[in-house]
C-alpha cells in the first residue's frame, strides 16, 4: 500500500500493523513501547527543552532538532504508559533522520491508518495525532 507522502519507514510500520490481527497489533504496539530510544546525554539533563504533548493522557514530551535539513526527533514517555510510549516510539523510529520536506508531508491522519482505532480509545489516537502535529510544528519553527 503506497501513499505518495508517506516516508518508507512509516509505510513499512503501517503495513506491518495492517498485516496482523487486532490482538497482535496491540502486542506489536507494546513491542514498540520497549523500543523507544533513550535520550542522548545532551538532553537527558535538560527536560526544559522538551514540549509536553498535552493531548496525551500520559506525560509525553518531545523535542525536534533540524540540522542540514535533517530532522531528529526525541521523545520521553513513562514505561507505565505502554500505549502512549509505543506511539511515541513509532514516530521517533519513523521520523528520525527524514528531511524536513518528508516530515512535513506526512499525512496528519497517519495514526488512523495503523489499524488500531478499534483496539485503543479515540483519546489515545488523538494523542498520537497530536504527537505528530506538534512534531511538525516544531520542525516548521526550526527552519
Amino acid at each position: 500500500m503506497t501513499e505518495p507522502n508517506l516516508p518508507q519507514a512509516l509505510a513499512e510500520i503501517r503495513d506491518d500493523f495492517l498485516a496482523l490481527e487486532q490482538r497482535e497489533r496491540l502486542e506489536m504496539l507494546l513491542e514498540f513501547s520497549n523500543e523507544l530510544p533513550e535520550l542522548p546525554e545532551r538532553y537527558s539533563e535538560h527536560p526544559d527543552l522538551f514540549e509536553r504533548v498535552e493531548e496525551c493522557q500520559s506525560p509525553v514530551f518531545i523535542f525536534v532538532e533540524v540540522e542540514g535539513g535533517i530532522v531528529r526527533l526525541f521523545a520521553t514517555a513513562p514505561k507505565e504508559a505502554p500505549t502512549t510510549r509505543g506511539f511515541a516510539s513509532i514516530l521517533v523510529q519513523g521520523i528520525d533522520g527524514l528531511t524536513v520536506e518528508e516530515v512535513l508531508g506526512i499525512p496528519d491522519d497517519f495514526p488512523n491508518t495503523l489499524g488500531l482505532t478499534a483496539a485503543v480509545s479515540p483519546l489515545r489516537i488523538r494523542g498520537m495525532t497530536a504527537l505528530l502535529g506538534r512534531t511538525k510544528r516544531q520542525v516548521r519553527a526550526r527552519v
